[in-house]
């Protein structure tokens, strides 16, 4: 198989595994990437989740190899790329068709074109020295069409966007981290583990809450402030009837004072 899934406690970890085309992606990968994603935002016992790639690399994007025998990748059903086209920002009636839970990308090595557009999906990024971010699909007249022209703008801003897409160049995980890129750097080979543990750590936290929040800030972007303040109170009132009356009787007595977080 080319997909991977391993689950430790309320974290799963979604692994590309193509050694010989550095976790590029072929059709039957998009597809069993999809169905990963789905199942995972489907069950309930799974809080949070972390994708990556073996062998040392993140993804090289889309398999051109099999582009070039004639695949043909899936437009229809989901993003070429597998899980790339869910949406972050509302909940659905059909579980997999939406991306409600926080995801963490561990890159080690390539993270580029179809690969880069893979990472943007994640809300934060672990990156280790290896790491190398790029626009690759540049020099092969392949389009970024997995969501890097929406999401990498407003995660690094237009400038800095705009550098990526129009040269192709590569970005090295520094570089990343000063962009907001990347969120953490680690020495090469712990990027996983050092994302895991952010996944089981934000797992912690009182899950309607976090989710609650999480939606509105990806929400915000497309609307006006007025709808935007107005969408973020309707989604609050969910969490404060879900478990803030807890939360305030747990700090009322004694928990979680001066940032503690090892109190939650």
């Amino acid at each position: 198989m080319s997909v991977h899934i391993s689950q430790a406690g309320p974290v799963v970890t979604i692994t590309i595994d193509r050694p010989e085309a550095r976790n590029a992606v072929d059709p039957p990968t998009a597809a069993a990437l999809f169905e990963a994603f789905r199942a995972a935002e489907a069950d309930d016992e799974i809080l949070a989740m972390v994708l990556t790639g073996a062998n040392g690399h993140f993804c090289a994007g889309a398999d051109l190899k099999a582009v070039g025998a004639g695949a043909r990748f899936e437009h229809e059903k989901h993003g070429p790329m597998g899980p790339s086209r869910l949406l972050a920002d509302r909940e659905t009636e059909t579980p997999g068709v939406s991306l409600s839970k926080p995801l963490i990308a561990a890159v080690e090595g390539f993270a580029v074109a179809g690969g880069l557009e893979l990472a943007l999906l994640a809300d934060m990024r672990v990156a280790s020295e290896s790491a190398t971010f790029g626009v690759y699909c540049r020099r092969w007249g392949v389009p970024l069409i997995d969501g890097g022209t929406v999401r990498l703008p407003r995660i690094v801003g237009q400038g800095r966007a705009m550098d990526m897409i129009l040269t192709g160049r590569s970005v090295d995980a520094h570089e990343a981290l000063n962009w907001g890129l990347a969120n953490r750097v680690t020495p090469t080979g712990l990027a996983l583990a050092t994302a895991q543990q952010l996944a089981a750590d934000i797992a912690r936290f009182p899950n309607t809450c976090m989710r609650v929040d999480r939606a509105s800030a990806y929400a915000g972007w497309s609307m006006d402030v007025d709808a935007a303040l107005r969408a973020e109170g309707e989604r609050g009132r969910i969490a404060l009837v879900a478990g803030s009356q807890d939360g305030a009787k747990r700090f009322a007595d004694g928990k979680g004072r001066g940032g503690d977080f090892g109190e939650i």
